[in-house]
């Protein structure tokens, strides 16, 4: 683990230089340490990959702590001591929260439903069987507000982003670019491949949290039909 200065209003905690279940498990044990009893001062901190960045007000970390030492040396040295007391607040797989999200697969709502399926010799039937089988790992939100990117998807579909990517993208979306899988919180560019979408809010500026999704949740999409999806739009309860 490496803590460093991330700019003069924020520290970078390093956990790692891969992309790999067990480092996102780090950075999900050591934020939910951390939140047992922020530092004064504190705004917020962004998870990553491997890292997590916490920013700050300056003024109020000097306020209220020392006024001999920087606000970045106190915010280090405090995220030093959290990092000494991981082994406190053990997390696993099996607490972590697992959200079920429903998608329409195909149509209208994954028109590179059928191209995904031909470059790897499937039917559409099985594409929509492999990518909804795991639970997926959010390792992070990002692009977009509340877009999750997901670890875990079957190496069978991994499948290259589209050569030419499309202006409107609609919410909800599920698509699959690279090894990752993820959905849209909001209608957008992009040139990932739509194989599906769900009914399900990703992001609502409004709500607290505004975003569906975390880091260090798992995901299990859940295919629905469209009499289902158009239910769920209309209000309906789903699970």
């Amino acid at each position: 683990m490496k803590i460093e200065p991330f700019g003069d209003q924020a520290v970078r905690v390093i956990f790692g230089d891969q992309i790999a279940p067990e480092i996102q498990l780090k950075i999900n044990q050591f934020t939910l340490l951390f939140d047992r009893e922020p530092f004064s001062g504190f705004i917020e901190y962004v998870p990553a990959y491997t890292n997590v960045v916490f920013y700050y007000n300056p003024i109020i970390v000097i306020e209220s702590g020392r006024k001999d030492i920087s606000a970045q040396r106190q915010v280090i040295d405090y995220l030093t001591n959290v990092s000494k007391r991981m082994d406190d607040c053990a997390d696993n797989e099996e607490k972590r929260r697992v959200v079920h999200i429903p998608v329409c697969y195909g149509q209208d709502f994954g028109p590179d439903l059928e191209e995904v399926a031909a470059i790897h010799h499937f039917s559409t039937n099985e594409v929509i069987e492999r990518h909804s089988a795991p639970k997926y790992l959010v390792y992070m939100l990002g692009f977009a507000p509340g877009f999750p990117f997901l670890g875990g998807l079957p190496e069978a579909l991994a499948t290259p982003r589209r050569a030419t990517p499309r202006l409107k993208i609609a919410a909800g979306s599920v698509g699959i670019a690279g090894k990752q899988t993820g959905a849209y919180p909001l209608d957008s560019p992009g040139g990932w491949q739509i194989i599906g979408r769900t009914p399900v809010p990703l992001f609502t500026p409004k709500a607290d949290p505004p975003t569906l999704l975390s880091a260090g949740d798992l995901v299990k999409f859940d295919p629905i039909s469209v009499q289902e999806y158009m239910r769920i739009k209309e209000g309906h309860q789903w699970h």
